[in-house]
């Protein structure tokens, strides 16, 4: 009998029904085949908000993504939510149910996987039991776009050893001829009462300061293609909340231009940005007292 991961985050965070689902991610594949980009993608990071607020940055990541959708056999979604000195987590389902069907899981990948973290100095490994949004909110997205593709459910921690372990994603899915294409999960700036980290204040001043100094300090460092820098300012300036995520596309980025006899480069694009003041301000509710914010990025070959 095959063991279903099942959903965990209540209703709200996506769309239920598959006519739903269609409507909000039907435009995104056309808009993407318009996109000019300067190579193959081969990894993207997307937002994990409910799809209210982040889920247009997000299809716009994991679409991009899809444009190489013929040539993925499995992707890995690597969510966060972990800190330093956590273990790299692995659904161990058999497979895991979404509103367009259950993605099974690419049970020898993971295998592998598992075998080879533990030669990543301070990387342990356990079954990722708990309820978080990193992996599940970007799911139906996922399932929509790679209808056929097997799954890796994973989620690093906010460390050094997760750019190793996209190394190791990397060599591993190519050791086994696994056609894989990976995808990231991270929120920005967690700006407010909400959140604990109000250093600006509020309203404009606030806003602006995410947008343009927090915000933008870490897309630069994702963007230069530093991975030390991506974890030194989420965790020392609270501008992602999941580094390792992060860190595991940029080191999956480089490995795999090295296996491809290419000059490793680890940086991404920016494709997307906004926050979810932005969708208040345009629903007429004027800028909240708390607020995230969001980007997307593609990683190329």
């Amino acid at each position: 009998m095959m063991n279903l991961r099942k959903s965990a985050l209540p209703p709200g965070w996506y769309p239920q029904n598959p006519a739903k689902i269609d409507e909000f991610l039907g435009g995104f594949a056309q808009s993407a085949q318009k996109t000019p980009l300067p190579g193959p993608v081969i990894a993207a990071v997307a937002p994990h908000a409910g799809w209210y607020y982040s889920g247009a940055a997000a299809a716009q990541a994991v679409s991009t993504l899809a444009m190489q959708a013929g040539q993925c056999g499995t992707i890995a979604v690597i969510g966060g939510h972990l800190p330093d000195g956590a273990p790299a987590l692995f659904a161990m389902e058999d497979a895991v149910a979404t509103p367009l069907g259950d993605m099974e899981i690419d049970a020898g990948l993971r295998s592998a996987l598992i075998k080879k973290f533990g030669e990543i100095p301070g990387l342990e490994t356990a079954q990722d039991q708990y309820q978080d949004n990193t992996v599940e909110a970007l799911l139906p997205m996922v399932k929509y776009f790679f209808p056929k593709a097997l799954l890796l459910w994973l989620r690093l921690p906010a460390c050094m050893a997760s750019y190793e372990a996209g190394k190791a994603l990397a060599a591993t899915a190519s050791s086994l001829g696994t056609k894989l294409l990976v995808l990231g999960s991270t929120d920005l700036t967690h700006y407010g009462a909400a959140y604990g980290f109000s250093p600006r204040g509020s309203g404009k001043e606030a806003l602006s300061w995410v947008k343009s100094v927090n915000d933008r300090r870490f897309i630069e460092a994702v963007e230069a293609g530093d991975p030390r820098a991506v974890l030194s300012r989420a965790t020392e300036e609270h501008s992602a909340c999941s580094a390792g995520a992060v860190l595991g596309v940029m080191g999956y980025a480089e490995e795999t231009r090295t296996l491809q006899n290419k000059t490793a480069k680890c940086a991404g694009e920016l494709i997307a940005y906004h926050s979810s003041a932005d969708t208040s301000i345009e629903d007429g509710e004027g800028i909240p007292s708390s607020f995230v914010g969001y980007g997307a990025f593609v990683f190329n070959a």
